[in-house]
């Protein structure tokens, strides 16, 4: 069912038939990103929190970390995710299929900065192996995102 909600959303783009299914796990960054043969960076992770609204969704880089002094500041709240089983009733996806597209009415998306060092990048498309291909602009435009935001905190070079 996830995985429909995610196709026909991304089909009013005309970009369902871009998703990638695999015959093994995608839904951690990493292994996603062996999956898909490319660094774990550039995995879209879409990450679930509550507020006292309801649950938030940020797509961030794979390697991106909620910094959370910068999501206090945002979102005035302490950063806390929702057990699994809020996820899926208030997201519409399950854990390790969580992404932008497709889900319940009344749910934010925002995608943070880390994600604008590349040209694509991959969020999962609904299930827990699947992905699709998408370029910044797209992955804006396609996940309907309330805007750009400043929550995370990128690995300090060794």
């Amino acid at each position: 069912m996830s995985m429909e909600k995610a196709r026909a959303h991304l089909e009013k783009f005309g970009l369902a038939d871009r998703i990638q299914e695999f015959n093994v796990s995608s839904a951690t960054v990493e292994l996603a990103a062996k999956a898909l043969g490319v660094e774990g960076a550039r995995i879209a992770k879409t990450l679930s929190f509550q507020l006292e609204s309801g649950c938030i969704l940020i797509v961030a880089a794979g390697d991106a970390r909620i910094d959370n002094h910068k999501f206090k500041e945002q979102f005035h709240k302490k950063a806390s995710m929702p057990a699994p089983e809020v996820v899926e009733r208030e997201i519409g996806h399950p854990v390790g299929g969580v992404c932008p597209f497709g889900v319940n009415e009344g749910v934010p998306v925002y995608l943070d900065e880390s994600l604008k060092r590349f040209e694509t990048v991959f969020p999962a498309a609904g299930t827990a192996n699947s992905a699709i291909e998408l370029t910044i602009d797209e992955l804006y435009t396609c996940s309907c995102a309330c805007g750009w935001i400043d929550v995370c905190k990128l690995p300090v070079p060794a």
